[in-house]
């Protein structure tokens, strides 16, 4: 990226292939689905576990793919580096675990309904898994931290909209911190909505807390990775030089 101080900003794109609009709809399609999906367990008895696996393995192979091209070949190596940790761990390790929950429904489908209570059999078969959950949670809230103390995710001026609030770095920094610290909050209470979680039970203080964070948080990334489409094409055209 070649940065000049007139007439204004100017990027050489081929050195910084950026796809994090692509990657914050899949994660926020992801996060959304999850809280759907456990809804339909504890409400429906017969839930339709190939059409959920389907739900996550689409954005599970969107995040799984860039997530571990960003994370192993850091294209943000040179200007921003921290953006591979934030964007590329972070999306490998989600989409590693809706890519196995996909598998694992469409694997054991008839098993899981056999049960007679597919929420309290999947229930039991995530615990173990809610370790990686929760570890995943703590960096996202180690993430916010960093994003609001080092202000990062600021736009430039360039960029259309977003960029409109770069005298005040703070803004985004705080809405993009934000939004990893509450998904962080609900991944780390993971393994406690896990509690009474069974087809036909009232939902849990925990259970709710955790619908929101990931619900209200991946409405959000899913929405602002549709704005990027605009606002990432528009900084490109206006930085091309």
């Amino acid at each position: 990226m070649l940065i000049t101080e007139a007439p204004g900003l100017i990027i050489d794109w081929t050195q910084m292939p950026t796809y994090n609009t692509i990657m914050s709809i899949a994660a926020g399609a992801g996060l959304i689905s999850l809280v759907y999906f456990a809804k339909a367990l504890m409400t429906d008895r017969e839930v339709h576990l190939d059409s959920w696996s389907i739900a996550f393995a689409v954005p599970g192979v969107i995040l799984f793919t860039t997530g571990l091209h960003m994370t192993l070949t850091w294209p943000f190596a040179k200007y921003f580096p921290f953006d591979n940790i934030i964007f590329g761990e972070t999306s490998f390790g989600f989409g590693v675990l809706l890519l196995f929950a996909a598998f694992y429904l469409w694997k054991r489908n008839d098993k899981i309904m056999a049960s007679g209570d597919a929420a309290a059999y999947l229930g039991k078969v995530s615990r173990p898994i809610s370790l990686m959950v929760v570890g995943l949670g703590l960096a996202l809230i180690a993430i916010a931290f960093a994003g609001v103390i080092f202000q990062l995710f600021a736009a430039p001026p360039e960029e259309p909209i977003t960029g409109a609030f770069a005298e005040w770095p703070w803004m985004e920094a705080l809405f993009m911190s934000g939004m990893f610290a509450v998904v962080g909050v609900g991944a780390v209470l993971f393994p406690l909505a896990l509690r009474e979680f069974r087809l036909g039970a009232p939902r849990t203080t925990m259970q709710w807390i955790v619908g929101l964070c990931w619900g209200l948080a991946g409405l959000g990334f899913f929405l602002f990775g549709a704005l990027n489409f605009f606002t990432h094409i528009g900084l490109i055209v206006n930085t091309m030089g």
